[in-house]
């Protein structure tokens, strides 16, 4: 079981305690030779106190010394040995110039100062969500690649970044909003995910709990205060199951057991909330309890017992005990209907599967080469992952963002498909045939033309699910789409396939990438109704020296149209001359309403004053609805809140419909023209498209000449931007029996 953290032990003057700090630690590693990590731990100190430097003012206490004392104790957690505990120690006076790697290895060893320099490696991924190109591009590939190398060789290297990353999040509190940021969104999109896929669980929660914090502070704040309202009640009903179980399962003669009941914590309940559209309320495991046993033949068993004593929710149960997850992790989850009518969520697992679920690729690193039963094997299993990105890196080259494929490819649910051979791909769960085909080879990538799911045609943007029989149907000549690298159109989900296309495209020659590339923009410049750009400028705002290369980017799929048009956007943005903005779009029309504090905003209230009903006290995220009322504007109220649902009996016509904004506060509306071959559902299609963007529709007008079949809708709708309009167009174009889509020419939209 991981322990509760404490704080280290001080002495009377307020400085640590080493010895005791280092004989607390003993209670969860075996130390070899604890005089040494003494040494270890006052000579860091002592460092500190003799530089001259300033302590670092947004450490929550000052002291890196102490951070590494921290990361120590993080690792002393995960069972690690007191080599890579020395290592931690060293690392902050290491990385502050403070001592030499070499002088590490005189005093502790060659192996203490290896594990340091492999950390101070991976310390120079920094800014992962920078967008670079060139040289600084290929640095960081680079970085990150030695950073998988480090990992392979020595997982030690890892845990110890992991730790140090962690810590780093819990110190940056008092940090510059900068600071917090960037700690927070590389821990995010590389070390939470890193965590997962090596199975350290507490500690994936807790780096996605304070990246979130940070993040997304409003949402982070919502669902906390929410967790917090309901806190006494839950913990009292929690105790209530947990004693109820334990008596259920002295009856049944399992006497070796523990029940306990644990909070889910914040950014899964928001993941969740926002991926089901739900209330908070609605969240099943917000109320959970975790019983562990010896064997697996007892969890079965109190499986059974749970079952029989309470009702199970439909659709909500697990068995991660015989299919194990990715990463190793086994259990049974099970929601029921306990007392009181409430859904409680039951976890059931052995103890050796909770060690497993908590420290992950640390339960078993240390055995490697030594062991004999499976543990070894287990640990090849958790860390084979980074051997196929290793390998998967190797065989794209710089055409690959290592970044991307660490985070995107690495989702916790997987899914299993076979060929027509009858062999098993695993891909990630947003997979489409076209993913499925390089997955498979490259050639049959770029060769395909069309797939057949389970016997039966699909399109190439049909997302695939476990079980099914994917079959490639593929053309003679070998050449992939460049509509394919569109993500707005949905035909590609994975960094490989992405890679692999813009690899091909990029052999492709020159000047044929630059005709291709001009024709592609031209093209957009021309649906979008947009003139006299500044080409020039535009190239160096996507940081290109000049318009050619630009447009061989553009043909090679080094550069997506989306980004271009994003920069012509900023461009005009940035342009003093309010004619610049309004050649591009209309003049927009007026912000969405705001609460009196000025802070909530809240869309399809036109420009009617709003204020949050005093009765139910709706907060955003929460499901609302608006009543106009007499002389105070719109009264905003939960859609569960008692006063609307009888209003709606009531006064019906004065019960509208309103959302929390989220869009950006400048709405253009522009005119929209789309020809087709008519037919059945048309109109139907392209509104749905506009829907899923919550694109606001101002006016519709369709026509059908019955002479030549084509149909001619003209709609003006509102949006924020030529990347969004761009966006709209691209997937109105995929839609059956569309002719064309564009701007209407010589028109801004109707201005409002």
């Amino acid at each position: 079981m991981v322990k509760v953290r404490e704080d280290q032990p001080l002495t009377a003057d307020g400085r640590v305690d080493i010895d005791q700090w280092v004989a607390r630690l003993q209670d969860d590693v075996k130390l070899a030779d604890a005089d040494e990590l003494v040494e270890a731990c006052q000579l860091a100190q002592s460092l500190e106190q003799a530089s001259e430097r300033p302590h670092k003012s947004w450490l929550k206490d000052g002291s890196s010394f102490r951070m590494g004392l921290e990361m120590a104790d993080i690792l002393g957690e995960l069972r690690l040995d007191q080599t890579a505990i020395e290592a931690a120690v060293l690392y902050r006076a290491v990385r502050e110039n403070l001592i030499k790697p070499e002088q590490v290895a005189k005093r502790f060893g060659r192996e203490v100062a290896s594990l340091i320099e492999g950390v101070l490696q991976m310390a120079a991924i920094s800014n992962t969500q920078a967008t670079t190109a060139g040289l600084q591009q290929q640095d960081q590939q680079d970085n990150l690649r030695k950073m998988l190398v480090n990992m392979i060789d020595d997982v030690r290297v890892a845990l110890i970044k992991i730790a140090e990353r962690t810590c780093a999040l819990r110190q940056v509190r008092d940090a510059p909003r900068e600071k917090q940021v960037r700690v927070a969104r590389e821990v995010f999109d590389i070390y939470a995910p890193l965590a997962h896929r090596l199975g350290i669980g507490h500690l994936k929660w807790e780096l996605e709990d304070l990246s979130f914090r940070y993040l997304h502070e409003d949402d982070y704040k919502t669902v906390a205060r929410q967790l917090a309202e309901k806190r006494l009640d839950r913990d009292r009903y929690i105790q209530e199951v947990v004693e109820t179980l334990k008596s259920l399962m002295s009856a049944q003669g399992i006497h070796q057991f523990q029940v306990d009941g644990r909070a889910k914590h914040i950014f899964s309940i928001w993941r969740k909330m926002k991926r089901k559209r739900i209330d908070f309320s609605q969240v099943h495991d917000v109320r959970a309890v975790r019983i562990l046993v010896p064997t697996v033949q007892d969890c079965y068993t109190m499986l059974g017992i749970v079952h029989s004593r309470w009702h199970t929710v439909p659709d909500e149960f697990d068995d991660y005990i015989a299919n194990p997850k990715k990463n190793g992790y086994q259990s049974l989850h099970t929601a029921v209907i306990g007392p009181e009518n409430k859904v409680l969520e039951i976890q059931i697992r052995t103890f050796a599967m909770h060690e497993e679920a908590e420290l992950g690729v640390c339960a078993h690193w240390r055995y490697k080469g030594h062991d004999t039963n499976a543990r070894s094997d287990s640990y090849e299993e958790k860390i084979a992952w980074l051997r196929q990105v290793l390998e998967w890196h190797e065989e794209i080259g710089e055409f690959g963002d290592l970044r991307e494929g660490l985070t995107s490819d690495v989702a916790p649910d997987r899914i299993y498909v076979f060929t027509p051979d009858g062999h098993v791909i695993d891909l990630p769960r947003v997979a489409t045939p076209i993913d499925f085909a390089y997955r498979v080879h490259t050639e049959v990538g770029h060769r395909c033309r069309g797939a057949k799911v389970n016997g039966r045609i699909v399109p190439l943007t049909y997302k695939l699910k476990t079980g099914q029989q994917v079959e490639i149907l593929t053309a003679n000549k070998s050449a992939p789409s460049r509509d394919w690298l569109n993500p707005n159109l949905g035909f590609v989900r994975t960094s490989r396939a992405r890679a692999k296309i813009q690899s091909w495209f990029k052999h492709q020659a020159r000047d044929q990438n630059l005709e291709e590339g001009k024709a592609l923009f031209e093209r957009e410049m021309k649906r979008l109704d947009v003139h006299d750009m500044d080409l020039a400028t535009l190239a160096q705002k996507v940081n290109y020296a000049n318009a050619d290369d630009m447009y061989a980017a553009l043909g090679a799929g080094d550069l997506r149209i989306g980004q271009v048009l994003h920069q012509a956007q900023q461009l005009f943005g940035d342009s003093d001359e309010q004619e610049h903005l309004d050649r591009l779009l209309a003049k927009p029309r007026q912000k969405p309403a705001k609460t009196p504090d000025g802070e909530i905003t809240v869309l399809g209230v036109g420009n009617l004053k709003t204020n949050m009903a005093n009765c139910c006290h709706p907060v955003p995220g929460e499901p609302i609805v608006g009543f106009i009322t007499q002389g105070r504007g719109v009264s905003i109220h939960r859609q569960d809140c008692p006063n609307i649902l009888q209003l709606r009996v009531d006064e019906p016509q004065r019960v509208i419909e309103v959302e929390w904004g989220a869009r950006s506060s400048s709405q253009y509306p522009v005119d929209i023209e789309i020809q087709a071959w008519d037919r059945s559902g048309l109109l139907r299609d392209v509104t749905a498209v506009l829907g899923q963007d919550k694109v606001n529709v101002l006016s519709v007008n369709t026509l059908t000449n019955t002479d030549d079949g084509i149909a001619r809708i003209s709609i003006t709708a509102e949006v924020d931007g030529l990347e969004t309009l761009g966006r709209l167009f691209s997937r109105i174009q995929q839609l059956p029996n569309i002719i064309e889509v564009k701007r209407k020419r010589g028109q801004g939209g109707r201005r409002t």
